[in-house]
């Protein structure tokens, strides 16, 4: 029998590599990240996968759980983050929603 699966949002940070599409003079970027998967550790897995086959530098990721665990810790979720979710849920797929380039601080 098939495991259902959840979607999981994940905060994934990134450094720089040749062909990342980043801006110059960045030093990475904050990637808001929905992912389908069984479970939070084969979403971070399937999200690690997809950004390194996009040439991404996946530093660190941060898991803040299911739509039903962001809503019983009392989170508001817009219907747009929402909308993505059931996207990411429908096409067992990864949805980058947000990028941030970050900088260094020094600069």
């Amino acid at each position: 029998m098939a495991r259902e699966h959840h979607v999981y949002t994940l905060l994934v940070q990134t450094g720089r590599s040749a062909d990342d599409g980043l801006p110059d003079g960045s030093t990475g970027a904050a990637l808001l990240c929905y992912a389908s998967g069984v479970d939070e550790a084969e979403a971070v897995r399937e999200t690690v996968a997809v950004l390194k086959q996009a040439d991404l530098s996946p530093l660190d990721v941060t898991g803040y759980g299911t739509l039903q665990d962001r809503l019983s810790d009392g989170e508001e979720i817009e219907d747009e983050e929402r909308a993505l979710m059931e996207r990411a849920a429908a096409e067992n797929a990864v949805i980058v929603a947000q990028a941030t380039p970050l900088y260094d601080e020094d600069d």
